[in-house]
């Protein structure tokens, strides 16, 4: 593992690529999200991933649970009450930026996002609100990826584009790389040998590598209907992304947020990076992700220098020994 903990790292370079081009991610806007799972279905068509059960979990519109071997994009649904903190919050943001009535029930800031009320719930037959925070996870595809640091037979590897892609006819199914990855992105498909495609083996997204070879966008990015995912050169998009951020800000929205763009977080920035509207706890994501072979290094010095000092008290006790 090389490269600079701190600073400004191209992972592809980084790699060994010659002359590269530049690198490509996605920025996920989750505030423009609906919900609508297009990303999930054009994902799972063009990468021919298996279904994975489509059974309703009891969480919402839910019906995938999470990222893994054959969910490779994953659509949260996260419903908040006005009596949640964040949405208190956002409403005293927005009261002061002169967008609500002082007095008011509801929120006053409008997020573009879905709200409707369960029958009988409010009283006096008053609709209550609530809002959706809805948004596709995916994998980061990390600057310093701990599943590919730890993978023994070279089956993950880093693309010209920066990316990381599990290549299925080396992975032996070790399972190094699901305990190497701090987003709990990346599994082993379950499945029986010779009826499910891939079982056994680690699988994850890949940014659609074929697809980014023949100068064309990844598919979920291609379906989403409001660009709420969004495929571009990673710098640019980090741009785009911060101003959206202002304008959301400038709207009384503070409570918007960007998670995985810095590039001096404990991954080195992620190549898909999102907008969120709450704290990432909230979307089921680790507030300062840590690559998980960071310190590799330090361990093993330490250990070689415990081993040499024990060594060295052997020797000591050996020639002591000596008339």
């Amino acid at each position: 593992m090389s490269g600079s903990w701190y600073g400004p790292v191209d992972p592809a370079p980084d790699a060994g690529w010659q002359a590269p081009p530049p690198r490509v991610g996605f920025f996920t806007d989750t505030s423009i999200c609906i919900g609508c799972k297009a990303c999930e279905v054009a994902c799972k068509e063009w990468n021919a991933v298996p279904d994975d059960g489509f059974e309703m979990l009891g969480s919402s519109y839910d019906n995938s649970g999470a990222l893994g071997a054959s969910t490779w994009r994953h659509v949260m649904f996260i419903e908040q009450s006005p009596s949640s903190d964040v949405l208190s919050r956002t409403a005293d943001s927005a009261l002061s930026a002169g967008r609500a009535a002082p007095g008011t029930d509801s929120t006053a800031v409008d997020l573009g996002m879905p709200s409707t009320t369960l029958p009988g719930e409010a009283p006096g037959g008053e609709r209550t609100d609530f809002r959706w925070l809805m948004a596709s996870n995916v994998c980061k595809h990390c600057t310093h990826a701990g599943c590919l640091d730890v993978c023994p037979t070279g089956a993950l590897f880093r693309t010209e584009f920066g990316t990381v892609v599990v290549q299925d006819d080396i992975c032996n199914g070790c399972g190094y790389c699901v305990a190497g990855c701090p987003f709990g992105v990346i599994d082993r498909r379950i499945g029986q040998k010779g009826e499910t495609k891939n079982a056994g083996i680690a699988q994850k997204c890949t940014l659609c590598y074929d697809r980014l070879k023949d100068d064309l966008v990844p598919a979920c990015a291609k379906a989403c209907p409001t660009t709420s995912i969004q495929f571009g050169e990673l710098d640019e998009l980090r741009e785009r992304a911060q101003a959206r951020v202002e304008q959301l800000h400038e709207r009384g929205v503070t409570s918007a947020r960007l998670y995985g763009e810095d590039e001096g977080d404990g991954v080195g920035g992620a190549g898909a990076f999102f907008l969120l509207l709450d704290e990432p706890e909230v979307y089921g994501l680790p507030p300062d992700p840590v690559v998980t072979t960071r310190d590799l290094p330090t361990m093993w010095w330490r250990a070689g220098a415990a081993a040499a000092l024990m060594l060295a008290g052997a020797v000591s006790a050996f020639v002591g020994r000596r008339p």
